[in-house]
């Protein structure tokens, strides 16, 4: 196979993910954070206008290594990511719809020298019928510079970038709003009851129908037969924050789940004002015992038309 070049961008975004509050997005070697007097005194932009007007602000990019960098400088639209539901940006090359296409910096292009910083002015131009509610996103600093990747049949060439947050907020009324849909159960059992443990992944989709950002939190809760409780668990892995109109599919692996039960599990997702469930039924069935069950009824049955043909006969 010819070997060719592809080129990767902003693969590096993971800084990005840091919770609100932390210290400015950085990777060893630059930094990218609000104008401030020190680094990471302001570590996120947080602002809120009114729509149709127009914010100004300056960002920083700071070079920490002993040779000058040259980044390109832009806005970009807030997700979050399939695998955990972590707070990513959308790359220079992606369609920007929020605050992504809203914000322009003075300078696209800039080179910093060796351990300094330039700051850069921008503009976030709000547009006269922008939807009222949160737009988070970021302003990234993209390294021109491409890194070869893993060798192989295909070289991939790396570029990597780091991205200051943007918290938006366009005035208006606000709608918080969650649900928890498409609650799934696959079941784990032995063939022969009690060989081994059983589990069950339970899979759901959360899904901020609302135009805030939510901070959910979720309970799993399964219940038997007569309401017995069999599992009452917070579930850890949830994203800290999930973005407006976002929607992530999670699992939770259950172990130890029963191996012979009859009841509903139930997930409950809590936010700010809001309060949601989904839930589904399960049925723990020893297949084995109940297909030995099934044959020897069938047979009994059989046996019994038998017996009676053979009576009515005589």
């Amino acid at each position: 196979m010819r070997t060719f070049s592809a080129l990767l961008l902003s693969t590096l975004l993971a800084l990005l993910g840091l919770a609100p509050g932390a210290r400015a997005a950085e990777n060893g070697e630059w930094a990218v954070y609000p104008a401030a007097a020190k680094l990471g005194g302001r570590p996120y932009f947080y602002l809120s206008a009114d729509p149709g007007t127009t914010l100004t602000d300056r960002v920083t990019v700071a070079n920490k290594t002993a040779a000058p960098l040259t980044f390109r400088l832009y806005g970009a639209d807030a997700y979050n990511t399939d695998r955990d539901g972590g707070f990513a940006v959308r790359t220079q090359s992606e369609k920007q719809t929020g605050a992504g296409a809203w914000i322009k910096p003075e300078r696209t292009r800039i080179t910093v020298p060796p351990r300094s910083a330039v700051t850069v002015p921008y503009t976030l131009t709000v547009p006269a019928d922008a939807d009222p509610g949160d737009h988070p996103g970021a302003l990234v600093a993209l390294d021109e510079r491409i890194a070869p990747g893993a060798k192989g049949s295909v070289a991939v060439g790396v570029q990597r970038a780091v991205g200051a947050r943007v918290y938006l907020r366009v005035n208006g009324p606000t709608v918080p709003a969650l649900a928890v849909e498409d609650v799934t159960l696959d079941q784990d059992r032995p063939l022969v009851p009690g060989t081994r443990t059983s589990s069950a992944l339970v899979s759901y989709t959360l899904h901020n129908r609302g135009n805030v950002t939510l901070n959910p939190k979720v309970v799993l809760k399964a219940e038997g037969l007569f309401g017995r409780t069999l599992l009452d668990r917070d579930l850890a892995r949830v994203p800290a924050e999930l973005l407006p109109r976002q929607k992530i599919r999670l699992t939770e692996r259950w172990t130890g789940s029963p191996q012979l039960d009859w009841g509903d599990v139930t997930l409950t997702a809590t936010a700010k004002d809001v309060r949601e469930t989904g839930s589904v039924s399960f049925l723990a069935l020893p297949w084995l015992g109940a297909a030995v069950l099934a044959v020897g009824g069938a047979a009994g049955l059989y046996g019994l038309r038998i017996r009676r043909r053979r009576a009515l006969s005589t």
